[in-house]
């Protein structure tokens, strides 16, 4: 393995983060189109990370198996990635990655932590950031530390914050999470200043599935892929690559996805428990449905493509719909409807309740019957229990 540090550094192990960004440095690695190679850092005691840890750290590289359609053609390529240039544990190897980014190498940091990974650890504390110091739990507290000593030895050193968690405006937001912990450790005010105004802290959106892990490292994906990164002064990119897309505003991908890729999960799901289908029924199974996929895709050309076609946004959403039925008709994908109706409620509310908002404003009178239906019966419970 290569000696520390590289240029990228990343938080987090799963198997989406090895079919996307690691697999984007890769390829662009190959073409000479990237800053170099990624330190992974593994940020909590789980086994299962562990054990990828050790086997990215052995320097080989690992297979992404690519499988579904595309444009209605399937594609099934095994593709080899080589952009994990070191791997370790974040807390065992603490001193000598706090040293290392403290210098001026380290220009990239990406992260797609759990879902709880932005929960402050009430473990952590201000007596982190003395050096000599135990590593701190939380995500949040170790960016808030190795940040701290790369102010106080390289300052004006460029750096780009670019977090993948699927939270609308993350980089603002993890910003604001790290800038918060700083305010609550009472750290200096000229650190506290820099930490708001000297990385670049950007927001992006990543949309990818990744079904399956390879053991002991490696992954299924699907062949769509795409990081659209919003533009800001002063950032930089890990990589060039045809799947990363620049934007000045994200607004536009955040509706393609949530609206019409997670609607129709949503939707999908909300006709499988109305139905009372079996428990392993898939996506795929649904697309085959004519139960499900009809009012499926009237919900789509009636209750939300009209929508977009308000937003001035009609050519680009059917080319984004003709791709998310390629993704939904993926043979290789045993994407079960049980599982995406998890927090079903919580999911409407998330990617349902704003298309129809949407309509109030742009399309008043609009008829959106399955839509609304949706919204009315994943409330009832909530309103039941609301009672009790």
């Amino acid at each position: 393995m290569a000696s520390l540090p590289t240029p990228i550094w990343q938080f987090g192990t799963s198997r989406f983060l090895q079919a996307h960004v690691d697999l984007f440095v890769s390829q662009a690695l190959e073409r000479g189109e990237a800053l170099g190679g990624i330190t992974v850092l593994q940020t909590t005691d789980n086994p299962a990370s562990a054990a990828r840890v050790a086997a990215l750290a052995g320097g080989a590289g690992y297979d992404v198996l690519v499988r579904g359609l595309r444009e209605g053609h399937p594609v099934d390529e095994r593709v080899r990635c080589t952009g994990v240039h070191a791997a370790c544990n974040a807390t065992a190897d603490w001193p000598m990655l706090r040293e290392a980014f403290a210098g001026d190498a380290v220009r990239v940091v990406v992260s797609n932590t759990a879902d709880a990974g932005w929960r402050p650890d009430p473990r952590d504390g201000p007596g982190q950031l003395r050096e000599g110091s135990a590593p701190p739990g939380g995500f949040p507290a170790k960016l808030l530390v190795l940040l701290h000593a790369r102010w106080r030895k390289a300052p004006d050193a460029p750096l780009t914050i670019l977090p993948c968690e699927l939270v609308s405006r993350n980089g603002e937001q993890l910003r604001d999470c790290v800038a918060g912990l700083a305010a609550s450790w009472h750290a200096d005010p000229a650190f506290r200043e820099w930490l708001q105004s000297h990385p670049a802290w950007v927001n992006s959106l990543v949309d990818r599935i990744v079904p399956e892990a390879l053991e002991p490292v490696g992954a299924v994906a699907e062949p769509y892929a795409l990081w659209a990164v919003e533009r800001q002064p002063r950032m930089e990119l890990p990589c060039r690559h045809p799947a990363i897309e620049v934007a000045d505003d994200l607004g536009r991908h955040e509706r393609l996805k949530l609206w019409l890729l997670n609607l129709g999960h949503t939707l999908l799901a909300h006709l499988w428990l109305r139905e009372r289908l079996a428990p392993g029924f898939t996506v795929l199974q649904a697309m085959q449905s004519p139960t499900l996929r009809t009012p499926l895709e009237q919900a789509w050309q009636s209750e939300v493509l009209p929508v977009f076609a308000a937003h001035g946004e009609a050519d680009v959403a059917d080319r984004y719909l003709a791709g998310v039925r390629d993704r939904f008709m993926n043979p290789w994908l045993a994407h079960r409807l049980a599982d995406i109706a998890t927090h079903h409620a919580t999911k409407v509310v998330r990617r349902v309740a704003p298309v129809v908002e949407a309509a109030t404003r742009l399309t008043p009178g609009l008829a959106q019957p399955l839509l609304r239906s949706v919204i009315t019966e994943a409330a009832a419970p909530e309103q039941g229990r609301s009672k009790t």
